[in-house]
This record gives C-alpha cells, sequence and structure tokens, in this order.
C-alpha cells in the first residue's frame, strides 16, 4: 500500500525525534550498474538527490582511491562502510578503507551465513571475534558495528534466538544496523524488534517488498523488492520506532521489481513525505 493509502491522523509526524534522521543508500543496490559504468552509476545516484552512501565491494579493478574520487566527483560522502572483519590481513584493509573515505561507522557485512550461529558454542566464538573487533576498531578511533540477516533472527541456541545471545555477550558499545527486511523475512515485527534493540541501533537498512522466507534466500536469490510503501512493511511503525541516537536511515533493494533507479527515486520521496530531513 503506498502512502496515500495509509490511514492516518491529520498532520501525524512519524518521527518527532531530534536529531533528525539522515538518509543513504547502499550502493550494493547499483552493483550490475557500477560493474558496467562505474562513474556513470554513481554519478546517476547523485542525479537523484542523494548526498550519502553506504558503500560495500568495489569491481575488480576500481581501488578505494579510484572510488573515493568518483564520489567526490559527484559530492557524495560515505555514511558507513560495509567490510570484512578486521582479521589478519584485513586489518590494513579495515583501516584504509575508513581513511580514504573518511568514515567511522564500519560495519560487518555478515553474508553468508556463519554455521557457527547453529549452535551456543560457536556463537560465542563469534562473539569473541566480534568484540575483538571492536576493540581493534576503538584503538584506531573507527565505530564497529553488525549488519543483520535472517538467520540471527530464526536461529535459537540454547533456547534463545541467536540475536539475543549477540545483545546479551556482546561489549556494549558494538552497534547494530537493523536490516528492516530480514527481520520480517525471519518472522519478527522490525519494530518490536528495533524497540528491544534500543539505543544500540545506529543505522537501519531500509527496505520493502514480500518479505518472506523461502529457500532460494539460502541461495542468495530473493524475491524482487518493491519501493518502499508498496511492499509488505508497515513503514510507519519502524520509523517510530527507530531510536533518537539512530542517525541513518539506509535504503537498500537486493534486487528490483523495477528499474532500480526508479524505484530509489520513489523510496526517497516515500522517505521525504514522512520522515524529516
Amino acid at each position: 500500500m503506498g502512502i496515500m493509502g495509509t490511514c492516518l491522523p491529520e498532520n501525524f509526524n512519524f518521527l518527532g525525534l531530534s536529531p533528525k534522521k539522515k538518509m543513504s543508500v547502499q550502493l550494493y543496490t547499483i552493483r550490475d550498474h557500477i560493474a558496467k559504468d562505474f562513474a556513470g552509476a554513481i554519478k546517476k545516484i547523485s542525479d537523484l538527490g542523494f548526498e550519502y552512501v553506504e558503500t560495500a565491494f568495489w569491481p575488480k579493478g576500481i581501488s578505494l582511491n579510484q572510488a573515493a574520487a568518483i564520489l567526490n566527483e559527484n559530492n557524495l560522502k560515505v555514511s558507513s562502510c560495509h567490510i570484512e572483519l578486521p582479521v589478519g590481513e584485513n586489518q590494513k584493509i579495515f583501516l584504509e578503507t575508513a581513511k580514504v573515505f573518511n568514515c567511522k561507522n564500519m560495519i560487518w557485512h555478515g553474508w553468508p551465513e556463519d554455521k557457527r550461529y547453529s549452535s551456543i558454542e560457536g556463537t560465542r566464538e563469534l562473539v569473541k571475534i566480534y568484540n575483538n573487533a571492536n576493540k581493534f576498531a576503538k584503538a584506531n578511533g573507527l565505530s564497529f558495528g553488525l549488519h543483520n540477516h535472517w538467520w540471527e533472527f530464526r536461529n535459537k541456541v540454547d533456547g534463545k534466538f541467536v540475536y539475543e545471545v549477540l545483545l546479551e555477550e556482546l561489549d556494549k558499545d558494538i552497534f547494530f544496523e537493523i536490516d528492516i527486511y530480514w527481520v520480517k523475512v525471519a518472522g519478527h515485527q522490525p519494530d518490536k524488534i528495533i524497540k528491544i534493540f534500543g539505543d544500540r541501533v545506529n543505522l537501519m537498512h531500509i527496505k520493502d517488498g514480500p518479505a518472506e522466507f523461502n529457500q532460494n534466500l539460502i541461495s542468495d536469490n530473493p524475491d524482487p523488492m518493491t519501493p518502499l510503501g508498496k511492499g509488505t512493511q508497515n513503514l510507519p511503525a519502524i520509523f517510530e520506532s527507530a531510536p533518537a541516537g539512530c542517525e541513518w536511515f539506509v535504503l537498500e533493494m537486493d534486487t528490483s521489481a523495477i528499474d532500480v533507479y526508479d524505484a530509489l527515486k520513489q523510496s526517497m520521496e516515500y522517505m521525504k513525505s514522512v520522515t524529516s530531513y
């Protein structure tokens, strides 16, 4: 249901929060376009009116410095970076990425599912890895966070969902980038989950669509996603649940039911119509 079909009180303010939220777009959304025409794809994001992006991984042959130069040419700043865990050789890349993009929000992307999430022992092993990553980030003036998929909210270990163990046992200054789509895919109401995580939610991945679990997800083949407001998400409730400390709403589509740039444009317009910027 689109914004015009949403039944709300007159002059309803979805957020009413201060400070205002900022909008970013995860460049994974246009990964195929970047691979074909990097500069052209980034220019289209800027032309749509975006001011911030969240980086993921660049096609082979595009260096961090080249990527940063193209972003700068298009007046795009980096809100956050999806990154590999800073272990071994990846520590150098972790720090270089933060420096080149002038970004402090470093986020473990979390893909693919780590089978250690199938036991409490394995989950606690991952907790130690994440806590060590956080210590490394902090020692270098950076913030470390986790991005979820569906398994953290489907898998149970020792009678608890994995996300509950993470909340209890991770360092308290590790932040979360809650992906509302995968939370719903796992069978939860995103607004309720966001309230459980509270002030630890610094960013949110905002996306809409069918949001139903199916086996195709395991092979990274999700159902096509829709522009915001045209899928199954209760976006008003989700926006209202965002804590004051959640600075970024990051638009993302893993796949798109329509032209991806058109979907981003419609999603931006929806966001601006229901939130404060």
